[in-house]
């Protein structure tokens, strides 16, 4: 059967293969070949050099601050929303593993914002926002910072109880002798959480922790829909900032594509920085 499986495999795969190589390694490639040529369509090029990423940061031999800002703002945004984020959900799934009545019930309300669509999300929070906001005679694109609150609430709101869930699994693994040998040795409930638990859910944090990185630094259709990159494009996040250079500025395609790659580049070298940290410390516990 071993060497049935063995013989057969390459024709297993090829199908997979052939679908991920048209539906990703050939855009991608093109992608960065696109990114040093102008154009319109990708049939209708013309090689350009690096030209498209100097105007990522210079216009007619001016410093263009918008990506910066924007670069910088996404950083920011998706630190706190990292923190938050994992923060909260950790202690929701501690809360609903200690065996309080109605866990199952807590545990869908929680989640059920994941199940809608981060476009429609964002409208409903943002006449919420907009109806409060209204008693003070502000929006929540008055300022830069009224968007990246709003935008943090908002997804806090519908991540939280995803991770919740990632949590739970893992504290549910840990074998329960691991804790109650802890307990007998004397120790606290701190010192529980630190020595026992933590170490222990160190591969549910990694994973965690690599799901809301990617996901602050890729976050698009909330900051869309609640803000639009508004007031004056100083609340656009990196996927916005690249959506906006491509399809709201003429003969700007190349350098979109330009600001598309610098930001894959960005997210993938954060993310292996992030994994192999975490991953450190689950062969340190």
């Amino acid at each position: 059967m071993e060497k049935a499986i063995k013989k057969y495999f390459p024709i297993f795969v090829l199908p997979t293969l052939i679908a991920f190589t048209i539906g990703f390694i050939v855009p991608f490639v093109y992608g960065i070949f696109l990114s040093f040529c102008k154009f319109t369509t990708v049939v209708d090029w013309k090689w350009v050099g690096f030209s498209n990423y100097l105007k990522i940061f210079f216009v007619n031999g001016e410093l263009d601050t918008t990506f910066i800002h924007s670069l910088w703002y996404t950083a920011l945004f998706t630190i706190v929303s990292v923190i938050i984020i994992n923060l909260v959900s950790f202690a929701i799934a501690m809360a609903l593993t200690k065996g309080i009545k109605g866990t199952n019930v807590f545990r869908t309300v929680f989640f059920m914002p994941n199940l809608i669509g981060g476009i429609v999300l964002s409208y409903i929070w943002l006449m919420l926002f907009n109806s409060v906001l209204a008693n003070f005679s502000k929006t929540i694109v008055s300022t830069e910072w009224y968007a990246f609150w709003g935008l943090i609430i908002v997804v806090c709101w519908q991540q939280i109880g995803y991770m919740m869930i990632i949590y739970v699994a893992g504290i549910q693994n840990i074998p329960g002798e691991l804790i109650e040998a802890a307990k007998i040795d004397g120790a606290n409930a701190l010192q529980v959480l630190k020595n026992v638990t933590i170490p222990m859910l160190m591969p549910t944090i990694t994973v965690c922790t690599f799901l809301t990185l990617t996901n602050g630094f890729k976050l698009f259709d909330q900051n869309l829909a609640l803000t639009g990159g508004n007031p004056g494009k100083m609340s656009q996040l990196l996927a916005l900032n690249i959506y906006d250079t491509m399809y709201g500025t003429t003969g700007w395609q190349g350098v979109g594509q330009a600001k598309a790659v610098i930001f894959f580049i960005l997210v993938a070298l954060i993310s292996l920085a992030q994994n192999k940290l975490t991953t450190s410390k689950e062969v340190q516990s």
